[in-house]
């Protein structure tokens, strides 16, 4: 058995050693983000979907935010120039009406944000409806539940895998 003596020059020639090992940032290996598994759809995310929904500034009057990111499964690389449609139940329109849905890209932080008419419940729930379609990676589905119908934006990440 070896006996591990701690003393100062020991502690300080180990806390040495490290530091050359793991270079400035601290760390053994670089950061990676490998273990990012890709979001699944949801369960009727994909309610009244309008393949193909136009590319707009803003859906109606606005007044409520829907926000998020995209990226990539596995590194977390954030993806631009992504299609997210967006549609809604809202003040102004049903969800399956066509002048409730819409569609915006992602910046080149993949982050997108598109003002929509205010969200209220519909079988007592307020929900959105987001989808990414574009083809180069799985289709992906949401529908996030807010938590009431008095919130003015909501939230959605997709990680998406490749197709």
């Amino acid at each position: 058995m070896t006996n591990l003596v701690l003393n100062r020059r020991n502690v300080l020639f180990a806390a040495g050693s490290s530091i050359l090992a793991t270079g400035v940032s601290g760390l053994l290996l670089p950061a990676r983000a490998d273990g990012i598994a890709p979001t699944d759809s949801m369960s009727g995310g994909s309610n009244n979907y309008r393949k193909g929904a136009p590319i707009v500034d803003r859906i109606g009057k606005g007044g409520f935010w829907m926000s998020g990111t995209v990226r990539r499964a596995g590194d977390g690389a954030p993806l631009a120039g992504q299609r997210i449609q967006i549609w809604a139940h809202t003040i102004e329109g049903q969800e399956h009406e066509p002048q409730s849905h819409g569609a915006t890209l992602t910046d080149k932080n993949g982050a997108f944000r598109l003002e929509i008419p205010q969200i209220i419940p519909v079988f007592g729930q307020p929900h959105g409806h987001l989808a990414y379609d574009s083809g180069e990676f799985r289709t992906v589905f949401l529908r996030p539940v807010m938590r009431s119908a008095k919130e003015t934006s909501l939230e959605a990440h997709f990680v998406l895998q490749p197709a």
